[in-house]
């Protein structure tokens, strides 16, 4: 998980105990810099012969805070171990997006299974509005100003995988301008 040159530093929001804050920051010796949140974590019950085997599993954004983030899906018997294997599937699929000003450079909407998501590029001062998954993805991925909207499943695994999806989609203009010629 953390390599022999790496440290774990739990980060504190403001107001709240350690214990219950849930990002992580990981830093490296060459002053690169990951940000993780766990999204979500559920348990789940297998009902078998002798009785129920209880498993956990934990879903994680991992971000650079300058347009690179992944999401990723882990599952095992401990919670932490669930983490551990999200955050590695986390880092392994990373994308890159444009960022513009703090924001992203144009309207974009996207789709995954049930989740809908829209999301607006806003002026600077605006903020991140945005609500459950999405928020700690855009968090992680370093967008400051955004307007999102969530107009499929609440659910945060389709949600989560809805917003890489819209982030796919963005390219600088530029690039726009080669790929129409």
């Amino acid at each position: 998980m953390i390599t022999k040159n790496q440290k774990k530093i739990k980060v504190e929001k403001e107001n709240e105990n350690i214990e219950t804050s849930n990002e992580f920051i990981t830093v490296s010796d060459d002053a690169s810099q990951e940000r993780s949140v766990v999204i979500a974590v559920n348990r789940v019950a297998k009902v078998v012969k002798g009785g129920k085997k209880l498993s956990f599993n934990a879903i994680v954004a991992v971000g650079n805070g300058n347009g690179k983030v992944g999401v990723g899906v882990g599952k095992a018997r401990e919670t932490q171990d669930a983490i551990a294997k999200a955050l590695n599937a986390a880092k392994k699929n990373m994308i890159s997006f444009p960022l513009k000003n703090g924001t992203i450079p144009y309207e974009v909407e996207a789709k995954f299974c049930s989740g809908h998501i829209w999301m607006k590029p806003a002026i600077e001062g605006t903020g991140l509005i945005a609500g459950g998954a999405p928020r700690s993805v855009l968090e992680v991925a370093g967008v400051r100003n955004i307007l999102t909207k969530n107009l499929g499943s609440t659910n945060p695994f389709n949600s989560a995988y809805a917003t890489i999806e819209a982030l796919k989609k963005l390219s600088l203009s530029e690039e726009l301008k080669t790929e129409r010629k």
